[in-house]
């Protein structure tokens, strides 16, 4: 008997992940399948470090295929090996106590929106009555402090960092040890690489649903630890229309792929503008591409959000689209939505 690949694929997609609603093949677990004489093998990659949920998604995909009538079903796990050899040593993932899910908000350039989609996001969950932190990681360039207005430090009991708490959120930034917001960090590799370490676990982050990270644009250091010291949930890759945002944008989704973390999707951010005087539309920086390059990276597509005079100052005000009073604010909708798509995926009804 011959088998179709797209077929077996769609009984897989049947499949959720152990403690999830979205399926194991959106999530990017399975990437390929082959067939041998009968003997079906799957290539598969996990982000997970418990052998309980492999064994558990394995196990499941043997019993949704047993109709088939495979001679026998092999995974292969060598793709992950292989990424851990290339990220380095042994790899050792520690959950944060309380935390349920991370979220990473990351993108390959710098200028992007990467820190707006964070600091919304988080304030949108907040707004659902989701338990929400916000972890600014940009280490070179945090922004948070300045976008959510907040001029205190953090104290600490029992060499615990407590966050500070603002709408809703408890928040921690590199930005709040500085000085000054005009301070530079220069720093090597294994500083940053520790500070971000102490940013997640020297911080008393309480019972969360959600962490959300904002993480430096690029694929560097930070980006790697958080990938090594933690199972990511998913990463949210924010761009602008033109190629030389979505050249680095796909990089970043290599990076997370081959790394084994889940990608959730790509936001299109200064998608176009609109005139508030003749409502004429002008595609600034090109458009459409965030949602082409979804489809080229098979990842998808969280939506576009255009440039939004109002977004831009708020964000210098401090206050974050969840607190605005009208509720047709466009940008209000748009990480109401993509709050509710997110928890969607993650919280079970």
């Amino acid at each position: 008997m011959k088998f179709q690949k797209d077929e077996v694929m769609q009984v897989v997609k049947k499949i959720k992940y152990p403690g999830f609603s979205r399926d194991i093949v959106s999530f990017g677990l399975v990437k390929d399948i082959s067939f041998d004489d009968n003997v079906l093998k799957i290539m598969m990659t996990f982000s997970t470090e418990d052998p309980e949920k492999r064994t558990a998604i394995m196990a499941d995909i043997r019993k949704e295929l047993a109709g088939y009538h495979f001679k026998d079903i092999i995974f292969d796990l060598s793709e992950r090996k292989a990424a851990e050899q290339q990220a380095g040593s042994t790899i050792v993932k520690q959950e944060i106590p309380g935390v349920k899910f991370i979220i990473a908000t990351a993108s390959g350039k710098g200028g992007v929106g990467k820190s707006t989609v964070a600091v919304n996001l988080a304030s949108a969950l907040a707004s659902l009555n989701y338990k929400t932190g916000l972890l600014d990681a940009d280490i070179y360039g945090p922004s948070i402090p300045l976008m959510l207005n907040i001029n205190e430090a953090p104290k600490a009991i029992e060499n615990k960092l407590i966050p500070v708490e603002k709408y809703g959120l408890k928040i921690i930034s590199i930005g709040f040890f500085l000085k000054s917001q005009d301070d530079a960090l220069i720093w090597r590799g294994p500083m940053v690489m520790r500070a971000v370490e102490q940013l997640l676990f020297d911080v008393q982050w309480g019972e969360l649903d959600f962490l959300v990270v904002d993480l430096p644009p690029g694929t560097g250091d930070a980006q790697l630890t958080l990938a090594q010291r933690v199972p990511i949930s998913g990463a949210i890759i924010v761009t602008t229309p033109q190629d030389v945002a979505l050249i680095d944008a796909r990089k970043a989704v290599n990076m997370f792929k081959s790394i084994g973390t889940p990608i959730l999707g790509i936001i299109e951010n200064m998608s176009y503008f609109i005139c508030p005087h003749c409502t004429t539309r002008t595609d600034i920086f090109s458009h459409g591409g965030g949602k082409k390059t979804s489809l080229q990276m098979q990842v998808p597509y969280l939506g576009e959000l255009p440039i939004i005079p109002s977004l831009r100052e708020k964000a210098d005000e401090g206050i974050p689209s969840s607190q605005l009073k009208e509720s047709t604010r466009p940008e209000k909708i748009f990480f109401e939505e993509l709050a509710k798509k997110i928890a969607g995926i993650f919280i079970k009804k």
